[in-house]
């Protein structure tokens, strides 16, 4: 082998050895049964996982197969800043200029382990994502925002009792913005939610 070519696995592999670390960041959100906080690697996972299996809820023209790869890319910033809960005490913190700032910072040195390609085109779709304007990063925000909505309701209320969430601020701080997504999907999952509210 060149040595160009064991530079860019030793690239290759800091990175992936760097993303790693994605699973020892803790969410709020629980597993699905309750047991435990979910990592942002399996929230990682699971969300690919979403889309590929609702890939018939994505608007015509969306290509699945890149909001999967923005899906396991979304979260690698969390290794640096951490999870930033949406309803918490703090979760306006979520959309901070501050937070930004450090998502940012982490982005550029995240990526930066890899060779300048892939750092480019990882980079890409990580920005795409974050801007939420296109199809494919609309679809995939979508996503980002029902998964944890669906462990709440599996799990007994999850979050949604630790942070004292009533069903008008689910609505604002995720409906709307799974519904830009996925407006069929919202639909259904809203009578889950509804329903859950009106019982508790």
């Amino acid at each position: 082998m060149s040595a160009q070519g064991a530079g860019r696995l030793e690239a290759q592999f800091a990175f992936l050895n760097e993303a790693d670390r994605l699973k020892s960041v803790l969410r709020a959100t629980t597993l699905v049964d309750g047991s435990r906080p979910e990592n942002s690697g399996e929230h990682s996972w699971h969300l690919a996982l979403y889309a590929l299996t609702l890939a018939d809820q994505a608007a015509p023209g969306v290509d699945v197969n890149r909001v999967i790869r923005m899906l396991i890319l979304h979260d690698l910033v969390e290794i640096d800043v951490g999870d930033v809960p949406i309803h918490s005490a703090n979760g306006q913190a979520h959309a901070s200029a501050d937070t930004q700032a450090a998502e940012q910072k982490a982005a550029d040195r995240i990526f930066g382990l890899l060779p300048p390609d892939l750092a480019q085109s990882f980079r890409a779709l990580w920005d795409e994502f974050e801007a939420a304007e296109s199809p494919d990063a609309v679809f995939a925000k979508s996503l980002d925002r029902v998964q944890p909505v669906m462990a709440n309701l599996m799990s007994g209320g999850g979050t949604w009792k630790s942070y004292n969430v009533s069903a008008e601020q689910l609505e604002t701080r995720v409906g709307v913005k799974i519904a830009r997504g996925a407006p069929a999907l919202w639909a259904w999952v809203k009578q889950k939610t509804d329903a859950y509210f009106s019982a508790h």
